[in-house]
């Protein structure tokens, strides 16, 4: 759900590029729908530690990985997921180029076996490509479980290709993948047979087909491609065989082709929604033949009665996070504390370290109560509860449990006219808002695409958290945490107030400057699964803790130093962030908080992580901070320099709805390819913050005085 440092190993790597193999190194591509276990065997393969988890849309880009078996050197790919190779999305785009362009020696085609027939409509795709196919049957201990028998053997005889039987998630049948990839060198595959007027223009053109194609490309697949007259992929293909393809001949005679196929009766659309029928029709007839059910489909389980339930999906949505942030809360006091007073004991000793080695004194302080200090909190205030929040909600994603929330809020985009998948990256975002706009990727619309990304800031990321929780707990629960379940429905009220502004804000920009039709979404709810306790805790904690507080300590580190110089370097007498906070002071009055508040704001663009200790240190004109990390000292800071529970909430207000962090603005001018929707993107949220502020402060004056 966030971005994490590698989320594969030493060995690997990411992007949509070609990878070059080593003299004997043999290539292989792993193709699959979403969602059916394919980064699962690639972590397996491999023995990386992808990030994978149980939800449709998550894989974006490439991962490369390296297996070595007798004496064999594998360099394996893990293609996104997809569910056709017609490219209607960034995914199916570059899982499609790579099986056509990249080289591979073998595909294997990983299917979900309790959905056969949408599963093998990619595997006829795949092999109208290539004859070098392995077909990889996972999830069987869950067909068994819904009692689904496969023939296994006789599906291998209908596809022409070595057919492997496995249950990824428990290691079993995987090393028969590797073993026998070396049967697809000699596979004769099964091949789709379209009606007699469509086979009678691939005819006509086979021939030209053949003689430029040669090894390097399918010929009949080629062909196809010419009746449909993708122009943008044709041209890609006619750049990898040296543009050979779209000679004045060739086009000729996919003319005359795609002619004859008018005077049939056939449209531009005809066209290609007869070959899809045709290959879904295929995989149907396929399915039924091999496919055995000894149980009848009883509808939606319980769970999902209740979960995607029109009364009770909501309520259970909120009521599950509310939960999850109120076992963080209580699970995260005690250990801060201890932290915290580990810390304080450091301190001094620290201090008269650097003073021994013959450093000034203005250095000492500058790192002991500059760098070390802010260093200190970070860890002491972060660290616990995203030791415990990430586990937490990575398990909800583990189990297969928001695709669930995305189904909830489906109808809520679909009144905005935007795109239900919208809520899959707004789940992103609750990771890392630049994990969910790169997640984006999956929205076929550029405008809905659009909204989805110049929307995804309002919901608070794991670098926002921290903050809230802290404040929430000062002043609503108390630092005692004895009213903990307050605080856990204040959090909940954020995600609920992130979601609001979301739809509200998609509703806008769907009316005024990204107008346009609403296209159609198929989610598709994946089963419940039983989670990987083990890996969940090595994941959320490798992947998501410890790469989330590296960022931050590299960020605060820089940030302790500047801000002590700024604060212990005056002019007229005055330290620097007392004149810059004086200046900002009647902006924030105005929005129900101070001009100490809103520097911190500021300074902190580079992380959300560090905007609470760089307030605290604003504070101080001495520029060092009596007590670290201590709920109790925060709590007698913030209250010595004015804070209020209006003040608490004004915080909070503005931590939802305000401008996105220096990682997130760089990613959304990465995928927009915009300066002007980087400059949206800040001021969007941003106003909205500021006027919500202002609101609050407005309506709480009148009733105050």
């Amino acid at each position: 759900m966030g971005l994490t440092g590698k989320s594969v190993g030493k060995n690997a790597s990411r992007g949509d590029e070609y990878r070059k193999k080593k003299d004997g190194e043999l290539l292989v591509a792993l193709a699959g729908n979403p969602n059916v276990g394919k980064s699962t065997v690639f972590n397996i393969l491999t023995g990386l530690h992808q990030h994978t988890g149980n939800w449709t849309g998550k894989t974006v880009a490439t991962a490369v990985g390296y297996h070595k078996k007798d004496g064999k050197s594998y360099q394996i790919t893990d293609l996104p997921g997809s569910y056709s190779l017609s490219a209607h999305s960034a995914e199916e785009e570059v899982a499609r180029d790579f099986i056509c362009f990249g080289g591979a020696d073998a595909v294997v085609v990983v299917c979900d076996a309790t959905r056969l027939c949408r599963n093998l409509g990619l595997v006829y795709q795949i092999l109208e490509i290539t004859p070098h196919v392995l077909v990889c049957l996972n999830l069987m201990d869950e067909a068994r479980r819904g009692g689904i028998h496969i023939h296994t053997e006789e599906l291998e005889s209908l596809l022409g290709v070595p057919v492997v039987a496995t249950s990824a998630g428990k290691g079993e049948g995987i090393e028969n993948i590797i073993k026998r990839l070396e049967q697809t060198k000699a596979c004769k595959p099964a091949v789709v047979r379209y009606g007699e007027t469509l086979e009678a223009a691939v005819e006509m053109l086979l021939p030209y087909t053949e003689k430029v194609c040669g090894e390097r490309l399918s010929a009949r697949f080629t062909a196809l491609r010419l009746l449909e007259n993708n122009a943008e992929f044709l041209k890609k293909c006619d750049a990898f065989l040296d543009g050979a393809l779209l000679s004045d001949e060739i086009r000729s005679a996919a003319g005359q082709a795609r002619a004859y196929l008018f005077e049939q009766g056939y449209t531009e659309e005809k066209i290609i929604a007869e070959i899809a029928a045709s290959i879904m029709h295929t995989a149907e007839e396929t399915a039924e033949a091999v496919a055995e059910s000894q149980k009848k489909a009883d509808g939606l389980c319980l769970a999902d009665r209740i979960f995607t339930s029109r009364l009770w999906g909501i309520p259970v949505m909120i009521l599950l996070v509310a939960m999850i942030f109120w076992l963080t809360i209580v699970g995260a006091n005690y250990p801060s504390d201890l932290l915290s007073q580990g810390f304080n004991r450091l301190e001094p000793l620290l201090h008269s370290l650097l003073l021994k080695t013959g450093m000034g004194v203005f250095f000492a302080d500058m790192l002991t109560y500059g760098l070390y200090r802010v260093l200190a909190w970070i860890i002491s205030v972060m660290l616990p509860p995203m030791a415990i929040f990430f586990p937490l909600f990575t398990f909800l994603e583990d189990v297969g449990y928001l695709p669930r929330v995305a189904f909830n809020l489906d109808g809520m985009f679909s009144r905005c006219n935007a795109c239900g998948k919208q809520a899959l990256t707004m789940c992103m975002g609750l990771g890392c808002n630049a994990a969910g706009v790169v997640g984006a990727r999956i929205i076929d619309s550029k405008r809905e695409r659009l909204i989805a990304i110049l929307t995804n800031n309002f919901m608070p990321c794991n670098g926002r958290f921290p903050a809230i929780i802290t404040v929430s707990a000062i002043f609503f629960a108390g630092v005692t945490g004895v009213s903990s379940l307050i605080t856990s429905l204040v959090l909940a009220a954020v995600i609920v107030l992130g979601v609001t502004m979301t739809l509200l804000t998609s509703k806008a920009l769907a009316s005024t400057i990204l107008r346009g039709e609403r296209s159609s979404f198929i989610l598709e709810l994946p089963p419940f699964r039983r989670p990987q306790i083990g890996k969940i805790i090595v994941r959320s904690v490798l992947d998501r803790t410890v790469f989330v507080l590296g960022r931050a300590v590299a960020i605060a580190a820089p940030a302790g130093v500047l801000i002590w110089l700024l604060s212990n370097l005056t002019v007229g007498g005055v330290a620097i962030t007392t004149l810059v906070s004086e200046f900002l002071d009647p902006l924030g009055r105005l929005m129900g908080l101070d001009g100490a508040i809103l520097l911190a704001f500021i300074l902190g663009i580079p992380a959300n992580e560090i905007v609470l200790p760089l307030c605290v240190m604003i504070y101080l004109s001495s520029g060092t901070l009596s007590e670290i990390g201590s709920l109790s000292s925060l709590a007698g800071t913030l209250s010595a320099n004015g804070w209020t529970w209006t003040t608490a909430v004004s915080f909070i207000l503005f931590s939802v709805m305000h401008w996105p962090c220096s990682t997130t603005l760089m990613t959304i001018k990465k995928e927009t390819g915009s300066v002007f929707y980087m400059i949206l993107s800040f001021l969007l949220p941003t106003v909205c913050g500021v006027a919500a502020c202002m609101l609050f402060h407005a309506v709480t004056g009148l009733f105050m005085t």
